[in-house]
């Protein structure tokens, strides 16, 4: 992988796998963008069950994150990170393509 394309750390990795195991699913998360959201894109996560043919992909650790072809060209260079804080727990992108972002986190604009 390159630094142009996408990340994952190992604390999302992490938790991509134990929710995996729970659920009876392979270790694919799978990243894709929608309009919507209070900045005009948002960020969808979702186990898969497999890797499509233009899915580009980051793995760490034997978890395997995945993108499509059209979201790529958004969150192009983003790594994903799994965070825990007192408000909460969640996948978090650091998308250096986001002009702004919401409050929350999840959504983006560029």
């Amino acid at each position: 992988m390159t630094e142009t394309t996408i990340d994952i750390t190992e604390s999302a990795a992490l938790r991509v796998a134990a929710i995996a195991k729970r659920q009876g699913k392979p270790a694919i998360l799978r990243l894709s963008v929608d309009g919507g959201g209070c900045a005009g894109f948002q960020y969808i996560f979702g186990l898969a069950d497999s890797v499509e043919g233009d899915d580009t992909i980051a793995e760490r650790g034997g978890v395997q994150l995945v993108v499509d072809a059209t979201s790529l060209d958004l969150v192009r260079g983003a790594r994903v990170d799994f965070v825990e804080s007192l408000g909460g727990a969640a996948f978090k992108v650091e998308n250096p393509n986001a002009a702004s972002g919401c409050g929350c986190g999840s959504s983006f604009s560029v």
